[in-house]
């Protein structure tokens, strides 16, 4: 048993607004690019509220949040990305 616990990771989870966010196609294929991304347990993107919930490892979540707003601006160039 304590070897299981010793392997997992702290998780945390970050809130972005995507300021510009007009297409709800793109809004999917940004939350599936960013669930892919090493580290992620969990990730979403709500088109109505243009919000994008990230959960994914704690060490490494700075990573995260470059990689995730590559991925926004090369999918939808005009959205920004700003903490919520």
């Amino acid at each position: 048993m304590l070897h299981a616990a010793a392997e997992e990771e702290e998780n945390m989870k970050k809130v972005c607004r995507l300021d510009g966010l007009g297409c709800a196609s793109c809004a999917a294929k940004i939350e599936n690019a960013v669930a892919k991304l090493e580290g992620v347990s969990a990730a979403s993107v709500n088109f109505m509220t243009t919000k994008m919930v990230i959960e994914g490892e704690e060490a490494h979540m700075d990573e995260i949040l470059a990689q995730a707003t590559a991925i926004v601006k090369k999918l939808e160039p005009d959205v920004v990305v700003r903490k919520a």
